[in-house]
């Protein structure tokens, strides 16, 4: 039990600074290119509450109850038709969360190859904690990068899959969700998906950190 709350504890810093991150990234990238929805809305900001997705939060405590965590946020509210170059705009827009993703695990695996080297040289200690902290951070930013590159809606993949076959229905997206998350539970609850961490997320995670 101990260990379980631990776990919790540990991954949520990890997790709460990725999907806000992730989001922001988003909103961000849409104001500059010309959508002020996700200002509008109260998305531009670091705090947490405006990002959080009550289902997607539950499902983390869940998933790093038994040792995973992995979760969601809200996702930023974008008005293609708004966007300067709508089809251009739309792909960037939609790799700007997943490009947020891979920035962080970039600088965690940098603090975890530093945290080792000092671990290394003092023979454990606060050092070898610091570097499973940052371990986590590269994992969780990962998994959350692979996970939205997928082209299932609503995901991020399948925004820059409709623009890339030339779809120009905007809401094309929208009208896949429901299949989508009945695709993605799927894949999830079966445990296909960690065919596809261990196939191209934990190979990522190694070249990351070295390990």
């Amino acid at each position: 039990m101990e260990d379980r709350l631990t776990n919790i504890i540990v991954r949520l810093p990890a997790f709460l600074l990725a999907i806000i991150l992730h989001e922001l990234a988003h909103g961000y990238v849409a104001y500059r290119l010309g959508d002020d929805t996700a200002k509008r809305a109260g998305r531009l900001t670091m705090s947490p509450m405006a990002h959080l997705d009550p289902t997607g939060t539950l499902v983390f405590l869940v998933s790093a109850w038994a040792g995973v965590g992995f979760g969601w946020a809200k996702p930023v509210p974008v008005v293609t038709a708004n966007l300067r170059n709508p089809r251009r705009d739309d792909i960037l827009v939609s790799i700007a969360g997943v490009t947020a993703n891979l920035a962080q695990a970039i600088v965690w695996a940098v603090l975890f190859r530093l945290a080792l080297a000092a671990a290394t040289a003092a023979g454990g200690g606060l050092a070898v904690t610091l570097a499973r902290f940052c371990m986590i951070g590269v994992e969780i930013n990962v998994l959350l990068m692979i996970f939205n590159l997928l082209p299932i809606p609503p995901l991020d993949g399948s925004h820059v899959a409709v623009r890339v076959f030339g779809i120009n229905d905007p809401y094309v997206v929208e009208r896949m969700r429901f299949i989508g998350l009945i695709v993605l539970f799927g894949l999830l609850m079966t445990g296909a998906f960690n065919t596809v961490w261990y196939a191209v997320g934990d190979p990522i995670v190694r070249v990351m950190t070295g390990m």
